[in-house]
């Protein structure tokens, strides 16, 4: 099936039930911000105009029962219509300060040890192995849906514990108390006009289309329209066939009975649109609401499709979601760029060949990018024009839910990358004025575009955009069976500056004042608790840069409600330190930004997402070995002192990052063997307002893959780095020493560049001096006993030198060192990361293979 490049972001909103007061919708005076270069770089790059004459199309093979009725047709197809265009951007951060001792989930000094004995079977069957991971569930999928429906969500609590957590915060109660009263207010509002939250939040069973025994429903949101129709292939694009009614609130309807045989009147498949007479002319829009959207073979627009199969070709789910994990390790990925081959991948191929792959490397959740439909596909599913609707780009809806489905049979959670804080500047294609005003979903004017995205912004104290943003959510969990979200931008969507040209220092007034859009803050706590309080087991992420206290403190306590802050400070840390000399390095600094967080809110550390690997930017591998990577990374060839560098300090990075950066732990899909490219989607020349012209690639797909043959050939010195992220997970899985309430750093030697930890049971030990290796180095422990290394990143199997015996035992001293009450002697080779746990916490050997205690070869002392 084609696909062409089309459009940019998101939608504008109108005036219909305007809530809160002046206080919080005036414009802000300040434009200051903080933004995430690497998506603003690249979105700059990607987004702009797409609908250029003599764009191409582009290519994707998709299964058959993909519907573009317009490709075999008698050539009736929807007027067209001169397109807009648009950009785009994201954010940066800091924290707090933090001393020697670092207590993770604890104000004072726990010793507290969480042990987990549950050790997955990493190699073997995986599909054996998933047939015990989906049964430990809480209920069936057929049940979920209808105990949800009617489901009461508890009313507000009163929202002062924040204050207990964090004193600090009494400085700033008329802010946050107002905050919190602005949320219960809605509450009340939508539980006395709506019916409940639960209600509320399945708007898309009273708007878009909605079919009954008699026939079939449709209503739209268009306060700007002065008349509208619906048009489409099943009344031959006549718009006076079926002309539609208007309620006092701007709300478009119509009903179309069955027809005489019993079938309804809009066949499965069937291309439609609204016709609008608007302030600014006659107007085609996609539904939307719309279910599904496709663009036909050498057509630029795409066409809403009327998605509703018989139901025999309806996928019905088979495997209960997984029980939420208690650590959360996260493999992000895109389905269009998950192939090896340079072509858009399908949600059936990834299903099929990724999701083993996923399972097998130890990773127990996956977040997919890009679900939501984006007609331009270089914007990476940023730029979304269809929120109900999952791209079609990979294939239909029931194979997005196959796929699901089969996660959950691995065992494995899935969540959505969600975008809910801009819209595509699209007019053709998306929300953007698509009641022929700015205002219909959006902020009019200045405030209602993103300058750096080139995108909209939604109004979030508009009742209509309120009701589908929270039924856009709730979809995708009940739907789909999605298991929950990472919120993209919500530092954005938090600040009237949106983060540019922001730095947050940690200062409390940076976070609650006159820069504050409370309408905004008020939406994600609305969402968290519709997300909770229906679905108890899902995960809720946010994109935060700024570091806003409160952002994972649950609603009851005043908190914003979300699960966990995606800790982004870490990969800019390491970015810059990748730029300074090794005898630069600090070990201190390292440290702080890792433990930089706040107390009882969980972070989600990376030491490198999509955002590094995109075109304009570098990945950690490219930072370390550059050019070096294509010539040199065969094990029959010589290594460089380059490539040993790199290899090294390549799994350093990602297990310091993993073991103290935070609860969880993401890696975007192929960073964990240094992928030896960066992602280019296929894109053309981009003229500038300015009259610059950044460059194209010819529409490739050739940067736009993952090249997962390089890191599964056992003869090349990507397997290596592969391997050691595997025993990375199944390390963590065995010890969950990511939520262990034990931490305590004993030793950050800026001369020796040795940096010691507790975590949990386990004493970590990294050495990043560049040439010195110490014998007999003392490290300071907690617990008396027998301690064997457990992982090594020297062992041949990732790449190393097989330095330390993986048959050493380590016997503790009584006596205090480094502030510790015990210690042990050890063996600390240069660039190596070695951890030790006690003998009685291991477990009965996991495989020969891969066994996380074998991990390490024979001998070889240095």
């Amino acid at each position: 099936m084609v696909y062409t490049l089309s459009g940019v972001r998101l939608p504008s909103v109108p005036s219909t039930l305007k809530l809160g007061t002046n206080v919080w919708n005036t414009d802000r005076s300040a434009r200051v911000s903080l933004f995430l270069k690497n998506k603003s770089n690249f979105r700059k790059i990607c987004s702009g105009k797409s609908y250029e004459s003599g764009s191409q199309s582009s290519m994707a093979t998709t299964s058959e029962k993909v519907l573009v009725p317009g490709s075999e047709n008698d050539g009736t197809s929807p007027p067209s219509e001169e397109l807009e265009v648009p950009e785009t951007v994201s954010d940066n951060s800091q924290v707090e300060d933090q001393e020697n001792i670092v207590e993770l989930l604890s104000s004072s000094e726990a010793i507290t040890v969480e042990d987990s004995a549950s050790v997955q079977l990493p190699d073997g069957d995986v599909e054996a192995e998933a047939e015990g991971t989906s049964v430990s569930t809480y209920e069936t999928i057929s049940d979920e849906s209808t105990r949800i429906r009617g489901k009461i969500i508890p009313p507000p609590g009163i929202g002062q514990r924040i204050y207990e957590i964090d004193p600090m915060l009494t400085n700033h109660r008329q802010h946050l108390d107002y905050r919190y009263d602005q949320y219960r207010k809605l509450r009340e509002a939508i539980d006395k006009n709506e019916g409940g939250l639960e209600l509320f939040s399945r708007g898309y069973e009273k708007f878009g289309f909605n079919r009954s025994e008699t026939g079939i429903t449709y209503r739209e949101w268009a306060p700007g329209a002065k008349s509208a129709a619906l048009i489409g292939d099943f009344n031959n694009w006549n718009p006076n066939a079926d002309v539609m009614t208007c309620n006092e609130f701007g709300v478009w309807e119509i009903f179309l009975p069955n027809n005489a045989d019993g079938s309804p009147a809009i066949p499965h498949g069937s291309r439609v649109k609204i016709r609008m007479d608007t302030p600014s002319g006659i107007k085609d829009s996609i539904p939307a609401w719309i279910k599904f959207s496709v663009q036909a073979p050498e057509e630029i627009p795409y066409n809403g499709i009327y998605y509703d199969p018989p139901e025999e070709e309806k996928y019905v789910f088979e495997h209960p979601r997984p029980k939420k994990p208690k650590s959360l390790r996260i493999y992000e990925s895109h389905v269009g760029m998950s192939s090896k081959d340079p072509v858009i991948n399908t949600y059936v191929n990834f299903r099929d060949e990724v999701l083993p792959r996923i399972k097998k490397l130890g990773y127990n959740a996956v977040q997919i990018m890009a679900i939501q439909e984006h007609s331009y596909y270089a914007s990476f599913g940023y730029h979304v024009t269809n929120f109900f609707a999952p791209s079609s780009r990979f294939g239909t809806p029931d194979e997005l839910k196959s796929l699901i489905d089969r996660a959950h049979e691995l065992g494995l959670l899935v969540l959505m990358d969600i975008v809910h804080s801009h819209a595509s500047n699209n007019t053709l294609d998306g929300l953007n004025m698509f009641d022929g005003t700015d205002t219909c979903y959006f902020h009019s004017g200045a405030r209602g575009y993103h300058w750096i995205w080139d995108s909209r912004l939604f109004n979030y104290g508009q009742w209509e955009v309120l009701r589908f943003l929270l039924s856009n959510a709730r979809w995708w969990l009940d739907e789909y069976k999605f298991d929950g979200f990472r919120f993209d931008g919500v530092t954005s969507m938090m600040y009237t500056h949106h983060g540019l040209q922001v730095s947050f220092t940690g200062n409390y007034n940076e976070y609650f004042g006159y820069e504050t859009d409370v309408d905004a803050v008020v939406y994600l706590m609305l969402v968290n608790d519709m997300i909770h309080g229906l679905f108890p087991e899902a995960v809720a992420i946010g994109e935060d840069v700024s570091g806003m206290p409160t952002f994972c403190i649950p609603l009851e306590d005043g908190g914003v409600g979300f699960d966990y802050r995606l800790h982004m400070a870490i990969a800019d840390k390491w970015i810059e330190t990748l730029k300074k000399r090794d005898e630069d390095w600090k070990m201190g600094d390292i440290i702080h930004t890792l433990t930089n967080r706040r107390w009882l809110e969980k972070c989600v550390a990376y030491a490198e997402s999509h955002d590094q690997a995109l075109v304009g930017d570098k990945t950690i591998a490219f930072w370390l070995m550059d050019k070096d990577m294509y010539d040199f990374m065969a094990l029959d060839s010589p290594s460089t002192p380059v490539i040993d560098r790199g290899i090294a300090l390549h799994k350093m990075i990602r297990l310091i990052t993993m073991g103290l950066g935070g609860e969880g732990y993401l890696n975007f899909m192929g960073n964990e063997f240094g992928h030896p490219e960066w992602i280019d989607f296929p894109r053309g020349n981009q003229n500038l307002p300015d009259g610059q012209v950044i460059s194209g690639n010819n529409y490739s797909y050739d940067k736009c893959r993952r090249r997962f043959d390089l890191g599964d050939a056992d003869y090349l010195r990507y397997n290596g780095l592969q391997e050691f992220d595997r025993a990375m997970q199944h390390l963590e899985e065995k010890y969950s020493f990511m939520t262990s309430e034990h931490q305590y750093i004993s030793k950050k030697d800026e001369g020796d560049r040795i940096i010691v930890f507790e975590r949990g049971n386990l004493v970590f030990v990294f050495n990043f001096h560049w040439s010195n290796s110490y014998s007999d180095y003392r490290v300071g422990c907690l617990k008396p006993g027998k301690y064997k290394a457990v992982l090594d990143s020297d062992n041949s199997l990732f790449g190393g030198f097989s330095r330390i015996s993986p048959d050493a035992e380590y016997f503790t001293f009584e006596g205090w060192h480094d502030d510790r009450p015990r210690s042990f002697l050890i063996y600390a080779p240069s660039r190596t990361a070695v951890v030790y746990a006690l003998v009685e916490d291991e477990a009965e050997p996991i495989d020969a293979e891969i066994s996380i205690s074998s991990t390490t070869s024979e001998v070889g002392a240095v």
